[in-house]
């Protein structure tokens, strides 16, 4: 095909799209208006299946599918980095010596460590109930892990942090959300269906059917996808400093 034909054919693609936006956006509800039929109808979506969160309701069970792609986004990207960033054959990294950090920071870090991941463990383990969830809750918890990296260093850092551990949760945990919906399938509904496990009581930890198996899941998986992508960096990072040094 032609550059010309090529041109003639992104003209008319994108003429389409652009009538079709245009046609989508003057068919909206005014602005401000009492009327939101998506929200009204996900809200009683999220009720009729005991999930005290809408967000949570739409995130992990009324467009389930398309959070699997945003996790499989990042899955990729860690993948992608873990790829060209890994150490080679003729790379050899020295231990990085210990770091003089502040009292006041060592102390500030240590204290506040522990109440970060119990947060971020707090926040996944809610997110069924109140704001948050699985992507807010597993950043929350890997940041945690690395306030040991401000508050010692990063030799007490890798004691706490065996990357190949984490990137082995970070494969389970996306298998899991993979299985979950293909129990759907077995149970004889749609993939990624919440119609193949008890709803619970209304409010408590164990309501949802699987929305809080795949907030757990998502959670786990950006918790293990963080870690392991700061690993790969902190790791080049030591590596480009102790060759300035010598």
């Amino acid at each position: 095909m032609s550059r010309r034909a090529r041109l003639w054919l992104l003209g008319f693609g994108g003429a389409g799209l652009a009538a079709l936006l245009a046609a989508a956006c003057l068919d909206l509800p005014p602005f401000g208006g009492r009327s939101h039929p998506y929200g009204d109808r996900a809200v009683r979506a999220s009720l009729a299946r005991h999930i005290a969160n809408t967000i949570a309701s739409v995130n992990f069970d009324q467009r389930a599918y398309d959070t699997l792609g945003e996790m499989s986004i990042l899955f990729a990207a860690v993948l992608g980095c873990v790829v060209l960033l890994r150490q080679t054959r003729d790379e050899q990294r020295a231990r990085p010596e210990p770091a003089e950090v502040p009292l006041p920071v060592r102390r500030y870090a240590l204290i506040v460590l522990p109440v970060a991941l119990v947060t971020g463990l707090y926040v996944v383990a809610h997110g069924q109930l109140s704001p948050g969830g699985g992507f807010q809750g597993g950043v929350v918890a890997a940041t945690a892990l690395h306030l040991l990296y401000l508050g010692a260093d990063y030799r007490a850092l890798e004691r706490v942090r065996p990357v190949g551990v984490f990137e082995v949760g970070d494969s389970l945990a996306a298998s899991a959300y993979l299985v979950l919906g293909l129990a759907g399938l077995l149970a004889g509904t749609a993939f990624l269906a919440n119609t193949f496990l008890p709803y619970g009581t209304f409010n408590t930890l164990s309501s949802g059917g699987t929305v809080p198996l795949l907030n757990a899941a998502i959670g786990m998986e950006v918790a293990c996808a963080v870690v392991v992508l700061l690993a790969r960096f902190l790791d080049q990072a030591v590596e480009i400093e102790e060759e300035s040094e010598r």
